[in-house]
């Protein structure tokens, strides 16, 4: 009995290869992967962008806070401004008013001082106590006015006395019968003067003797022949 040499026809024994499981990858599916991983992720790209968005939206909404208080704080300061002015514009006329009326009361005073000088009765201490009081009216602003010669002014005079004048032209202060006070520009007391006014029907002066025309001139001048 001979013993049988294996011949090339056959197989060595292979295990057999498994069937792929539902988890295993292809080829194709071992190419795609790799080639996604070498890309970003575009999920974490979106979240950057709208987180940008969100940030900036609020910083938009900061500034216009911002601008808003800017402006109440702004206007506030107008009107605290507007407020001092008007404060202190209140208060400057207060002043002047009691300045003013206590001036009011020192006129009668200052008249009897006026005509005490006149007639020559300011002398010895009344006259050193007489100029003291009419430095410190001085010192606070009034101001007196009226002059003889001046042409009449219905806002700052007033007429006691009327009359008519041949040497005046216009309505004129003639005498000042008691002088006025202002105090800065407010009239304490109108100057009331006697007045005179042009003669009625008075005819304006007439031009100098170089002025005056011959009847001859008038005519043209003697007739010839």
């Amino acid at each position: 009995m001979t013993e049988e040499t294996p011949g090339f026809d056959e197989q060595p024994d292979v295990p057999p290869s498994s069937p792929p499981g539902p988890n295993s990858q292809g080829p194709e599916d071992a190419a795609k992967a790799d080639g996604s991983a070498g890309q970003a992720d575009p999920s974490g790209l979106a979240g950057d962008e709208l987180q940008t968005v969100g940030l900036q939206a609020q910083l938009d909404q900061v500034r216009m806070a911002l601008g808003e208080r800017t402006a109440d704080l702004q206007r506030l300061q107008a009107e605290y401004q507007n407020y001092r002015r008007r404060v202190e514009r209140d208060r400057i006329t207060v002043k002047e008013v009691a300045i003013a009326n206590l001036l009011t009361e020192l006129l009668p005073v200052l008249d009897d001082i006026g005509r005490a000088r006149e007639h020559g009765e300011l002398v010895g201490g009344f006259k050193s106590v007489a100029e003291s009081l009419e430095s410190i009216a001085a010192k606070l602003g009034l101001q007196q006015f009226g002059k003889e010669g001046e042409p009449f002014d219905p806002l700052i005079h007033e007429a006691l006395m009327h009359s008519y004048a041949p040497d005046v032209t216009e309505t004129t202060c003639v005498s000042i019968l008691q002088p006025g006070y202002r105090f800065g520009e407010r009239t304490i007391r109108p100057a009331r003067v006697a007045v005179a006014e042009p003669q009625p029907g008075a005819q304006p002066k007439a031009g100098g003797e170089g002025d005056a025309v011959s009847p001859d001139e008038e005519s043209g001048g003697p007739d010839e022949g």
